[in-house]
């Protein structure tokens, strides 16, 4: 790294930067050493792992996440062929409109296909799982297989043709080699999503599926089983962390610069018969991402805004019932003070990474939590900070540290990009005119970064809002979010409990929306800095 690149900061104090690596050893590498040390602690912890309900759990959990994989890929992959080879009229709005999924939380995900699929008696059921996730995580294929697949050079192929080979053999013995990493690595992260699946399988799955995730849950919050629960996480540890180190490899592969290659293949319009299938495939693709969300608003208006009224009332008084708009009003202050603590970790951990040589590893280290699942976070807060001589159980410190761990790695990748696009020409100048490190900080870093920091602070903003998983396990009950609200209504019997659930659904799907609209909005335009 170049001198000026790291000269803005110096001064500074260097405790200022020890902040983001005392947060990760306190909020994740310490917790996570406590479930592997009461993982120790075999009791009957043991007997349960080697149980035959224990191995049906891991065999559910990785067949359902193969089958959603292949799914997906089945599903995705014509997709990124249409997107990679063809032009056609609205195709900016058809890529928007896959995000879409992205920006969902996952209990609105799972309400919004509960209402869909309660029409055809398909709740509680495998089939309901595999269209969670299909929804979830077709956009993914078709923007990652999509986005390599249109770089490929064509000539590669039109050779092969040349050569006498029909236009199946070309692909399976051309194309499809060279597209072999980027479909990889789009079919691993799916089935990592879908492997730490949570919200989808609870909610979706009901009493007759449980995966890792929701095992996890069970054994500590159902039966206060904390030894098994420490061992199911430690496995669920193990295969999250293989499966990672293995995307990264073939990430790498996938990075890796092919012969042969130009800049972008230009694309033609469909015709004929080839049209009609391409718009068939396009209209069906976004009914499927729009009919759940739309099913969802649609429900929430079953009794005009009846729904809404009723989630500021308490019908029968009781001191124990939370009226849902507490719990909105829970997750705004959660996600505003999860915004603020992520931001400043945030920022001093890419001045950290920016202005160390051979950060890599540290780069690595704060990328961990992303690999992690919410759900045994959560746990691993429970046994951690559970302790007689630190129990902050139930305190709004650990849900904010849970949220803030997992948006800090979103919030490090949004501000990093936009630290290195700036040129250390200018640190140099401001340092000749005599600006101290923190003048140069506050009028060149921070104006040129503004965009980015705003797009970081509304990732956190966004997670905050709809993170389930560590929250179902470290939220007291008089004082829930509004995922777990959402939860807890969807569990409860009558229209009225069920509407108001699809009303929170909706309300938290706009928030979602309207975060990621600025987001886009926001965003800095690539090459802005230079």
């Amino acid at each position: 790294m170049k001198r000026g690149a790291s000269s803005g900061w110096r001064g500074l104090p260097p405790l200022l930067f020890a902040l983001p690596l005392l947060f990760l050893l306190l909020f994740y590498l310490y917790p996570l050493a406590a479930i592997i040390g009461l993982s120790f602690e075999l009791g009957g912890g043991a007997g349960r792992l080697f149980s035959p309900a224990i191995w049906r759990v891991i065999r559910f959990t990785f067949a359902q996440a193969l089958l959603s994989t292949l799914l997906t890929l089945l599903a995705g992959l014509p997709g990124a062929f249409i997107v990679a080879r063809y032009d056609f009229p609205g195709k900016s709005l058809f890529l928007a409109l896959t995000t879409l999924p992205f920006v969902l939380p996952t209990v609105v995900v799972a309400a919004a296909f509960s209402t869909l699929l309660a029409r055809f008696d398909l709740r509680y059921t495998l089939t309901a799982i595999l269209l969670a996730h299909l929804f979830y995580n077709e956009a993914l294929v078709i923007r990652m297989v999509g986005s390599f697949w249109r770089t490929l050079d064509p000539r590669l192929e039109e050779a092969a043709r040349l050569l006498g080979a029909s236009p199946w053999r070309a692909f399976r013995e051309v194309t499809l080699p060279l597209l072999m990493p980027a479909i990889e690595s789009a079919a691993l992260l799916v089935f990592i999503f879908c492997f730490t699946s949570f919200g989808v399988i609870l909610i979706l799955g009901g009493p007759r599926f449980a995966t890792l995730e929701v095992e996890i849950y069970r054994q500590a919050i159902a039966f206060a089983d904390f030894p098994s629960a420490a061992l199911l996480s430690l496995l669920q540890i193990g295969f999250t962390l293989a499966a990672t180190l293995l995307y990264t490899r073939l990430e790498a592969r996938h990075a890796r610069p092919l012969r042969l290659r130009r800049r972008e293949r230009e694309r033609k319009r469909p015709t004929g018969a080839v049209r009609w299938a391409v718009y068939g495939y396009l209209l069906a693709t976004l009914g499927y991402l729009v009919m759940p969300p739309a099913t969802l608003v649609a429900r929430s208006f079953g009794e005009g805004l009846g729904f809404y009224r009723a989630l500021f009332y308490n019908p029968r008084r009781s001191i124990f019932y939370v009226p849902p708009i507490e719990a909105m009003r829970n997750s705004l202050l959660f996600a505003a003070a999860t915004m603020g603590t992520a931001l400043v970790l945030g920022l001093l951990t890419a001045l950290l990474l920016h202005r160390r040589r051979g950060g890599e590893w540290l780069d690595a280290l704060f990328m961990l939590p992303l690999g992690t699942s919410a759900v045994t976070l959560g746990f691993g807060y429970l046994v951690a900070w559970g302790k007689p001589c630190c129990d902050l159980r139930g305190t709004a410190l650990l849900i904010i540290a849970a949220h803030t761990l997992v948006a800090l790695p979103l919030v490090v990748r949004a501000i990093l990009p936009a630290l290195r696009a700036i040129r250390p020409a200018l640190r140099e100048a401001a340092a000749l005119l005599g600006a101290t490190p923190l003048r140069r900080f506050l009028s060149i870093d921070l104006p040129l970064t503004w965009r980015a920091l705003a797009v970081g602070a509304l990732f956190a903003f966004t997670v905050s809002m709809g993170e389930f998983g560590a929250t179902s396990l470290l939220a007291r009950p008089e004082r829930p979010t509004l995922p777990i609200a959402i939860y807890r209504f969807l569990a409860k019997p009558g229209a009225s409990n069920y509407g108001q659930a699809m009303a929170m659904s909706t309300l938290l799907m706009g928030l979602s929306l309207l975060a990621f609209l600025l987001i886009e909005r926001l965003h800095p335009p690539e090459g802005w800095l230079a």
